[in-house]
């Protein structure tokens, strides 16, 4: 079962996504810009593969890939494949869900580094409404809307999750492991245009909590039913507290409860998109933090909110070059440094 993580204190770290080609330099990057609460990265530049959906899909009955999109293929009887993910998820046999180079080269590379003495490390997956709604069947009926589909995928999410958490755990030695289900499609939760079901992803979250042992965060990266995240009582809430902090702030009682009882939220205060990082300074952007800081511990006591948050990036780092992901990544850790200073003074 899915546990909170230890306090990080407003260490930073990084979401998703970077601009980079060269996973040996991506992690390496990640490495020497937030030691203290490293992430693997993803690398969709380098092909589709690597991007959102794809880098989670080789395991998926039924896959085609046609015109650069992922396809579900009713043609074919799909039963013995599922039930076999039925009876992985029941047995906890998660070694064939593994991730492999051609779809998640920067989690290969960073996993045959030593992390000794880390105390945490993050990845993330595809969550299954994300996955479920982005992936079609001939008739462009996303497949999520299929209750017995949607079943099986987020149980196929969490057999390679467990194998994630696992590899961290056993490859890099931290002492602590976060995979984060990237979900922007929660998006649509209280829609009427994309309705999502509330039951059906709950379920779909409990089964992956179920069989995921250390934390297991979810990412966000517009405004949702904030309430409801929270309830499901994840890890990590990661969002773009860039601009929807306000929106996120409306739900104040339920983001107090949750920091109460060992919950996390990573304030992504410091834009992804290099066109709008740009036009900020890090001055800026420390005083937009310190005023939802400001905002949340008229309530709570600093100390609380300062040791349940993690400084991050908006979302994945796609729309920069290589030193334009790097100085959105400092802006994090100086923010951080001078949250930490603060603490310590």
């Amino acid at each position: 079962m899915a546990r909170m993580i230890s306090p990080p204190h407003s260490l930073a770290t990084g979401v998703g996504a970077l601009p980079h080609t060269d996973p040996a330099r991506a992690c390496s990057d990640v490495l020497s810009i937030f030691p203290g609460f490293p992430y693997i990265p993803t690398l969709p530049d380098r092909g589709q593969l690597e991007g959102i959906v794809f880098n989670d899909s080789e395991q998926l009955p039924g896959r085609l890939i046609r015109e650069d999109r992922l396809l579900f293929d009713r043609t074919r009887d799909q039963t013995a494949a599922m039930e076999q993910i039925y009876m992985d998820y029941v047995e906890g046999n998660f070694a064939p869900y593994a991730l492999h180079k051609d779809y998640a080269s920067a989690f290969i590379e960073m996993t045959g580094r030593s992390l000794a003495g880390t105390q945490y490390l993050k990845c993330q997956v595809t969550g299954p409404v994300t996955f479920g709604m982005q992936v079609v069947d001939a008739g462009k009926r996303p497949i999520y809307y299929d209750s017995q589909i949607a079943d099986v995928l987020s149980k196929m999410i969490a057999l390679k999750a467990r194998w994630c958490e696992n590899e961290m755990k056993t490859k890099n030695g931290v002492h602590e492991t976060l995979v984060v289900l990237n979900e922007p499609y929660l998006a649509s939760l209280g829609s009427s245009v994309v309705p999502l079901d509330h039951a059906m992803v709950k379920a779909g979250w409990e089964d992956i909590a179920s069989l995921v042992e250390g934390g297991l965060g979810v990412h966000c990266c517009s405004n949702t039913d904030w309430k409801f995240v929270l309830e499901l009582n994840p890890s990590v809430v990661s969002f773009d507290a860039y601009t929807t902090a306000k929106e996120f702030l409306l739900y104040t009682d339920a983001v107090i409860s949750y920091l109460e009882r060992g919950g996390v939220v990573a304030w992504g205060i410091v834009p992804a998109e290099y066109a709008v990082f740009s036009k900020e300074t890090i001055d800026s952007l420390y005083e937009k933090y310190l005023a939802i800081r400001k905002q949340l511990c008229a309530r709570i006591p600093e100390e609380l909110f300062d040791a349940q948050s993690l400084i991050t990036p908006s979302c994945g780092i796609r729309f920069a070059d290589r030193n334009g992901s790097l100085a959105i990544m400092g802006a994090a850790r100086e923010i951080s440094r001078r949250i930490r200073a603060e603490q310590r003074g």
